[in-house]
Parts: C-alpha cells; sequence; structure tokens
C-alpha cells in the first residue's frame, strides 16, 4: 500500500518536473537547505536562551516574539521543499533507515515544542527575566537541538544512501 503510493507521488507532474528538469532538483535542495539553515538556525538561538547560554540579558518572550516569524518562516520552506524532494524520490526514499530516523526524530522535535508550547512556556512570566530558566525550560532546549542535530544527520545520511543499491 505505501510503495503504491509512494510509486503515486512519484508521477505526479511536480515530482517529474523536480526528476527531470535541468534545475528542479537542484532548486528543490537548496530552497530545503535555505529552510533548514533559517528555521533550526533560528530555533538554536532561542534553545541556547533557554539553557542560559546566550542573550541571557534578553526576555526569553521577547527573544522568542523576535525569532517566531524567521523559525515558522524557515520550517514552511523546508517542509514544503522537503515534501516535494520527498514526492520525487518517495520509492527510494520510504524504506531508507536514514529516512525513518529523520521523520522520528521531526515528529519528536514537534512533541517537544508542543510539549514546551502548552507547559513550561504557559509559565514564562514566572521565569522570563531569569538568566536561568528552570529546568523543564533547559530539557525543551537540550531535546530540540539534539532531535534536530539526528534529523539534520539523518538527512545527510540519506542523501548519501537513497540511490544506493543497499540503501
Amino acid at each position: 500500500m505505501m510503495l503504491e503510493l509512494c510509486a503515486w507521488l512519484e508521477s505526479t507532474w511536480i515530482a517529474t518536473l523536480i526528476q527531470e528538469s535541468l534545475y528542479g532538483f537542484p532548486l528543490a535542495v537548496a530552497a530545503h537547505i535555505m529552510g533548514l539553515t533559517l528555521s533550526v538556525g533560528t530555533l538554536i538561538w532561542f534553545d541556547l536562551r533557554l539553557l542560559g547560554l546566550v542573550m541571557v540579558e534578553c526576555r526569553a518572550s521577547e527573544l522568542y516574539r523576535r525569532l517566531a516569524p524567521y523559525i515558522l518562516t524557515g520550517f514552511v520552506i523546508m517542509f514544503v521543499s522537503g515534501g516535494l524532494l520527498f514526492a520525487a524520490f518517495a520509492s527510494n526514499a520510504y524504506p531508507n533507515i536514514f529516512f525513518r530516523i529523520k521523520v522520528a526524530a521531526m515528529l519528536l522535535a514537534g512533541v517537544n515544542a508542543l510539549y514546551f508550547h502548552f507547559t513550561t512556556g504557559r509559565r514564562m512570566a514566572a521565569w522570563d527575566d531569569s538568566p536561568r530558566p528552570p529546568f523543564a525550560a533547559r530539557v525543551a532546549g537540550v531535546v530540540s537541538m539534539v532531535v534536530w542535530a539526528v534529523a539534520i544527520l539523518a538527512g545527510r545520511g540519506m542523501s548519501y544512501t537513497i540511490f544506493s543499491p543497499q540503501g
């Protein structure tokens, strides 16, 4: 069933454009890397603030408010371009172990963000000015950086194994 869906995705016009045009694949990859850089690269600053390592003179809520548009914009670019790349090579990507690790890491990143938002983040006013946020906030920052590092490394692993016979 899933491989049939993968084959269908690969037959769509946008997947064919990425697979066969001179610039489709390089542009999709470039957009994916730029979105990743904008999203995760910016998110790391907030994670480091949660750890109390950088910008401790800045309120956590103010830093988040300023960074959120960049984080979200980058995430949308990364998500759309990653979806397009997956559609173009779904049959090779789906069974790849690095793809599965990447998806699992991204899901954990989402769960971590939601948990932070609905628990520790809701109590941010109590620790907003503190140079060292509470333990739960620091854990959220570490988990975020670790799972995004895993997702990025798995993505690189995908790029080197997705087209190999044993990948």
